[in-house]
């Protein structure tokens, strides 16, 4: 073959080559150097570019999501004492953060899936607390277990409820301040174990309540189950009184704690319970019961017309051995009397001593009035906060 026809076969091969590249999708420049290259170090360079074409990059980990969170935000009467529980859409990495809870308790966070972070409190949150749970994005937030970050950080808030009324029932029963027992029907957790009585406290086991025996039905009628009432009140300030507390029968945050503590350390009440009844039926009479037992049953005076004792039922607040009682006559003259074993039940009301020569109708001026005898033997028993009712005749 001539030289002209060797340079023609060779141009037309290398004119092949490039349309089959040119197929490809591949470009490069020809250059001296590439027409002058033998087919050998041709094919190695097409080839390299070829696979370097044909490598798929690896996919970037999915982007981490928050499918829910319990409590669910917005929710309100939330045991406070309950988990919180936060769901991925991943597994999360061993070493993710983790989220943030305002105000902070005592507990400690912990993966209880592979998807799911939970934290256990080790006291639970108070009464009527807003609580707000914050899970962190980025790269310094929560990430799953491929490296998926969460977008934007994610807020949820929920509301405690406030401790429940039937609950306070139950440990005042059980501390012996209430006319009633009390016996669980569920478990209950232990005295000594403080989370789980606030768990109670926020929603009270399954019981019954059982009346003692001796006591007269007119008592039952003060009596609400799960609710206020004057035993109630009359029991909280009983108890507030052993514990050097304010006496004023309101069920706060100071009281709940003391009862707990009271629980803790099996600190029952030492004075047992009282009810009196003053009757204004002829003969006028009071009757003391302690313990479910008639302890006196005496001839007793109230008030006059003009200054009668008022109908109904009051606990004890105010307690004197001695006193000098001092007021106005109807007739609006000043006296100043000498009494002794006073009880207070109402304002200017209460049971004590006054000398009399005889006793069993309305001679008083609002109070009701007992012998000596009588009166000091009853008055260790009518406690604070025990009820005292005043009845028609």
């Amino acid at each position: 073959m001539s030289g002209v026809g060797l340079l023609r076969g060779r141009l037309l091969v290398l004119a092949m080559a490039i349309v089959a590249v040119l197929g490809t999708g591949t470009w490069f420049a020809l250059t001296r150097a590439s027409a002058q290259d033998n087919g050998s170090k041709g094919g190695s360079a097409l080839a390299q570019q070829a696979a370097q074409s044909g490598q798929q990059q690896a996919p970037a980990a999915a982007a981490l999501q928050v499918v829910s969170v319990s409590p669910a935000s917005h929710s309100r009467q939330v045991n406070g004492a309950s988990p919180v529980r936060v769901v991925f859409s991943a597994a999360l990495a061993a070493d993710s953060p983790r989220p943030r809870l305002s105000p902070r308790i005592a507990g400690s966070w912990h993966q209880a899936s592979p998807d799911t972070l939970e934290f256990v409190p080790r006291r639970a949150f108070a009464a009527g607390t807003w609580v707000r749970v914050r899970v962190p994005a980025g790269p310094q937030g929560v990430r799953s277990a491929p490296g998926g970050l969460l977008a934007k950080p994610v807020t949820a808030r929920f509301r405690t409820g406030q401790y429940s009324t039937l609950r306070l029932q139950q440990l005042l029963a059980q501390l012996g301040y209430l006319p009633v027992t009390w016996q669980p029907l569920s478990a209950e957790p232990a005295a000594s174990d403080a989370n789980g009585q606030l768990a109670a406290a926020f929603s009270p086991p399954l019981g019954q309540f059982s009346w003692a025996h001796g006591y007269p039905r007119r008592l039952r009628g003060f009596w609400t189950l799960g609710g206020p009432s004057l035993i109630l009140r009359g029991a909280v300030m009983a108890f507030e009184s052993d514990h050097d507390m304010t006496m004023d029968g309101v069920v706060g945050p100071q009281v709940w704690t003391a009862v707990l503590k009271a629980v803790a350390a099996a600190q029952r009440n030492t004075h047992g319970y009282t009810y009196a009844l003053a009757s204004m039926k002829s003969p006028e009479t009071l009757t003391v019961w302690h313990d479910g037992k008639v302890i006196m049953h005496t001839l007793a005076n109230t008030g006059i017309p003009a200054a009668p004792t008022t109908i109904g039922t009051a606990p004890v607040y105010l307690r004197y051995k001695f006193q000098i009682m001092r007021g106005r006559n109807p007739d609006g003259t000043k006296y100043a009397d000498p009494v002794s074993w006073v009880a207070y039940f109402r304002s200017g009301e209460a049971v004590h001593y006054f000398p009399r020569g005889s006793y069993g109708f309305a001679q008083s001026l609002g109070c009701v009035e007992l012998p000596y005898t009588q009166a000091k033997a009853v008055w260790p028993y009518l406690t604070f906060g025990s009820l005292v009712t005043v009845a028609p005749a």
